[in-house]
């Protein structure tokens, strides 16, 4: 199970509305058949490994990291295929909270006399499809709240734009981590000042780089900004106000931004109506990036799942801005899972208790 949930990994953030399940089929202690949900979310993990396996499927045992679906749509469901392929054992991990699907994939599988174990590292895989949980359970998505913070606690410094504050072997963890998720998110005080990408800028994954979107009420983003200027390439979307000035916005318009119109409060963007109206369109996991207004905005409303905490070596002084959270003061509702060394940098990884 824990190679199939490594596998699952292998298409995040690549499978549309459908989680990027691992599957294995093992037979006589060898693995027949491997098999990952594909890109744009079918076929799914359970048909790729059946196919792969062929005849050597009769008599295994199928290790699955999400219950096999039990629906209909033009493919029959893959807990029926297990069935038609002979699996004699199937081993699941997460539990599937879609009411199509929870317990219904299992009860097929049972039905034909195959035997079922359920929740096996069911905590793992289920942290690994997280924003398909999310969005299938909560109707929103995995929120994810990356930060990077100084020694003496800021996450940059007052007027001066970007500040390197990890080395590259940090940086480069965060490309990859843009590359699993659906969504990357800014206020538009961080485009304005610091005129960032928000791609995935690995070799090899510049396809893999997430739908960007700008929290931008007044549609302030600049027209000749990066992402402005590369919304036709790797989408952009900014969240407007009803009363955003219509030249400016008509002008983004033209280079290629979309817009999502969003409900206000207080003349701020309404973070739950906007992450509904997301989930509503098919995106799991967004990656908050910045800056600390919008940080704090999405940790005052409790809609954080999911903290990635990056810490620099050195100090950046009394004209630093004040990162929103540190570890030492992070909210009991969140557990460390995760600790790793990038260099000089410290990581850590928090989630939702």
């Amino acid at each position: 199970m824990a190679a199939a949930i490594r596998l699952s990994m292998k298409h995040s953030g690549l499978t549309g509305t459908n989680p990027s399940v691992g599957t294995l089929i093992v037979k006589d202690g060898v693995i027949v058949g491997r098999g990952v949900t594909e890109i744009g979310g079918r076929p799914h993990a359970e048909a790729v490994a059946l196919a792969e396996a062929g005849d050597a499927a009769q008599g295994a045992t199928a290790y699955v990291t999400l219950e096999p679906c039990a629906h209909h749509g033009k493919t029959p469901p893959c807990a029926n295929a297990l069935v038609t392929a002979g699996i004699s054992r199937v081993v699941g991990g997460a539990e599937d909270p879609d009411s199509r699907v929870s317990g219904k994939g299992y009860a097929i599988l049972e039905a034909a006399g195959i035997r079922v174990d359920r929740g096996v590292l069911a905590d793992k895989a289920a942290d690994a499809m997280a924003g398909y949980l999310s969005r299938s359970a909560k109707k929103r998505p995995e929120v994810i709240l990356k930060l990077a913070v100084s020694a003496d606690g800021m996450i940059g410094r007052k007027g001066q734009g970007q500040v390197a504050i990890t080395g590259g072997i940090a940086r480069a963890q965060v490309h990859l981590m843009r590359a699993q998720c659906d969504a990357i998110l800014v206020g538009v005080g961080t485009v304005v000042e610091d005129d960032p990408e928000l791609t995935a800028r690995l070799e090899g994954l510049s396809g893999r780089s997430p739908i960007r979107i700008i929290i931008d009420p007044s549609a302030r983003m600049p027209v000749i900004s990066k992402l402005a200027m590369s919304s036709r390439t790797s989408p952009v979307f900014a969240a407007i106000c009803a009363g955003a000035d219509p030249v400016r916005r008509s002008s983004l318009e033209m280079v290629g931004v979309r817009f999502l119109p969003a409900e206000t409060m207080d003349g701020h963007i309404a973070l739950p109506e906007l992450l509904d109206d997301l989930a509503g369109i098919g995106i799991s996991t967004i990656l908050v990036e910045g800056g600390a207004a919008t940080a704090s905005s999405f940790l005052a409303d409790d809609l954080v799942d999911r903290v990635l905490l990056f810490q620099g070596p050195e100090n950046i002084g009394a004209d630093g801005v004040k990162s929103p959270l540190v570890a030492e003061h992070m909210p009991n509702r969140f557990r460390q899972i995760r600790q790793a060394d990038y260099g000089r940098d410290r990581f850590s990884e928090w989630v939702r208790a």
